[in-house]
């Protein structure tokens, strides 16, 4: 059948096989609260807690993270109903809030209307998602998503009942998981499992380019390898475990010294997380090397004049090394220049988000179950 699938995909316009959905850079939750004062107070009531994702406590577990900003539109139903999703590597389920939900989050959200689309139905079970404070909770569903190009039937997905309240001060309505199934709460598969089953896909992968500081300019790509977004050559990396998008990380090198890593760790490829996350102990001494303070958040502030003069870290993976300079693991707001290294307190877990993502095309391959990164164009 899938040989079919493929041959058709040849004879019909391509793009309905090889589809791009465009990105945009949005406001972060961060920029928000700052703007409207109330950052502080936020932050001391929803601490950061960026590895909640990665407990394994049997529901599938997401973060707060006030620094996400890349959402993509994808619709729910016939007639079709629009939605701002996450499009999130390290999870695995879809969802979005519904008319049923009261919570605050929803209230400033896109809601989805069962009653309004003739091919939805109810598959009778619960799914609960955790937050690291807190959670969404919910009954699955099925319905026909449409993601760019490409109508899934029957993509079984979460209408949200409650939310934590943090999620809404983000601009995204829901997520769309694009991990594993094994991962994915109370059993549901994933959407793109579903377009590789349905044969909507030409190749069994997608991939994601995340521009630097434009609104616009990224993408996913679903069943497609877009040569015009990098540059050289892919590196291959064989995933160390089929669950998240994981692999092995050598070490993590500045000026020649191992400043992290030591001895080889886990590292996970998450476009769901917009910061690059380790241990404690090996980011505190990371943003050391670079000069950073860090305060008792967790944040590490730099002065904007010396970026320029700070040094490249280079992380290993698999004996590849990828390094990403200064400008690029720093960022500035309206409170000076923090870099991009966050603390995931003791777990020996390392997390690879967006400031490594915008430096390195990511591309996601289930046929062969490696991730193939190469220098963004």
């Amino acid at each position: 059948m899938m040989k079919w699938a493929v041959l058709l995909c040849a004879l019909v316009a391509l793009s309905e096989c090889n589809t791009k959905i465009s990105l945009i850079k949005g406001k972060t939750a961060r920029e928000t609260l700052m703007e409207k004062g109330i950052w502080e107070e936020t932050r001391l009531k929803f601490p950061y807690n960026p590895m909640a994702k990665f407990y394994q406590t049997g529901d599938e577990a997401m973060t707060n993270d006030a620094d996400l900003s890349y959402y993509g539109v994808i619709s729910i139903g016939t007639p079709p109903q629009s939605f701002n999703v996450i499009f999130d590597t390290g999870s695995s389920n879809l969802w979005v809030p519904s008319v049923y939900c009261s919570s605050q989050a929803c209230q400033n959200h896109a809601e989805f209307n069962p009653s309004q689309s003739s091919t939805f139905t109810w598959a009778n079970k619960p799914v609960s998602i955790q937050y690291g404070t807190g959670s969404m909770t919910g009954q699955l569903a099925y319905d026909t998503v449409s993601v760019g190009g490409i109508s899934v039937t029957q993509q079984i997905f979460g209408a949200s009942q409650t939310e934590a309240p943090f999620m809404a001060n983000m601009v995204a309505d829901g997520i769309l998981g694009l991990a594993f199934p094994n991962l994915a709460a109370s059993g549901a598969t994933p959407v793109f499992d579903n377009m590789m089953s349905q044969g909507l896909v030409s190749q069994n992968l997608f991939s994601v380019y995340l521009s630097g500081n434009s609104a616009e300019g990224s993408v996913v790509s679903f069943g497609n390898i877009e040569s015009n977004y990098y540059t050289g050559q892919i590196a291959w990396i064989p995933l160390s475990s089929e669950t998240y998008w994981q692999i092995n990380m050598d070490s993590v090198t500045i000026n020649g010294n191992t400043v992290a890593c030591s001895g080889g760790c886990q590292a996970i490829i998450d476009t769901g997380t917009s910061l690059i996350v380790g241990p404690t102990t090996d980011i505190n001494n990371m943003n050391s090397w670079v000069g950073a303070t860090t305060d008792q958040y967790g944040d590490a502030s730099v002065n904007c004049n010396n970026i320029p003069n700070m040094p490249d870290v280079t992380f290993t993976l698999n004996g590849n090394a990828f390094t990403i300079s200064a400008s690029a693991y720093t960022s500035q707001n309206s409170n000076g220049c923090m870099t991009g290294f966050g603390n995931g307190g003791t777990q020996q877990l390392w997390i690879l988000g967006d400031v490594f993502i915008r430096q390195y095309y990511a591309i996601f391959d289930r046929q062969n179950n490696y991730v193939g990164l190469a220098q963004a164009a």
